[in-house]
């Protein structure tokens, strides 16, 4: 069964959240094409926030490093304490999550060039050794899911602008899903809205036809993402 994990992680929860909007609109065109069989799973992780790591998560999972490839059934038996048990129980459900999808779609909106706090905790915490490896053959079991990043950006950070070198929001998820859990390049996609700010600040009025391409231009590519029209979202090899 084909399947998607949506996850929301902008603290704005109004209907001016640009991120949401789009994620929401990719959500809803993929289960209409793929049918109330198809698996789908939400997460909103501002709303429902994934604690940080703290000292149970370190210790077992320096324990696991250091025995090499450990399958996650066996993971709980090296847990020392109630602590550590508690911890694994809560990583290993959201890792399961993002093995079980065929395709991950992610809203980030941009906070201070980077990404917001409640996504990085939810990375930090699926962020297990070994966790996305074959035990027998430490082969990258990611290697055909699909990575969707939509954006909203209050400035624009394309290239060619004055602050593209400030964009430390695609590099880092890039490198972060491509390098770290090995999704490959040609599965992940990055879709930004741009100068959303230009609609409420007055100083930014003048871009208002800029953030309304860039609206357009995103929608349109969310669209096509989530019909398929695109490597990045596609059905499992048979």
């Amino acid at each position: 069964m084909i399947s998607l994990l949506h996850l929301d992680s902008g603290a704005d929860h109004a209907d001016g959240s640009v991120s949401r909007r789009l994620t929401s609109m990719f959500a809803e065109e993929w289960r209409r094409r793929h049918g109330p069989a198809a698996g789908y799973r939400y997460r909103d992780l501002a709303a429902d926030p994934v604690p940080p790591l703290g000292a149970p998560y370190v210790d077992l999972g320096r324990r696991v490093e250091k025995r090499g490839l450990v399958p996650l059934d066996q993971v709980a038996a090296l847990a020392a304490d109630d602590a550590e048990r508690r911890d694994w129980a809560l990583t290993r459900s959201l890792v399961e999550e993002v093995r079980a999808a065929d395709t991950i779609l992610i809203g980030a909106p941009m906070y201070n060039f980077s990404v917001p706090a409640a996504l990085k905790a939810w990375i930090d915490r699926i962020t297990f050794p070994g966790a996305y490896l074959d035990p027998e053959t430490g082969a990258g079991v990611l290697r055909d899911t699909a990575v969707v990043v939509v954006t909203a950006r209050g400035g624009a950070y394309g290239p060619q602008t004055p602050r593209h070198g400030c964009d430390f929001q695609e590099p880092y998820l890039r490198a972060y899903f491509r390098e770290h859990l090995g999704v490959p390049e040609d599965n992940l996609r990055f879709v930004h809205a741009e100068m959303t700010m230009a609609e409420h600040l007055p100083q930014l009025a003048h871009l208002r036809d800029f953030a309304a391409r860039s609206l357009a231009e995103a929608r349109a590519e969310v669209a096509a993402l989530a019909c398929g029209d695109g490597r990045a979202v596609r059905a499992p090899h048979p």
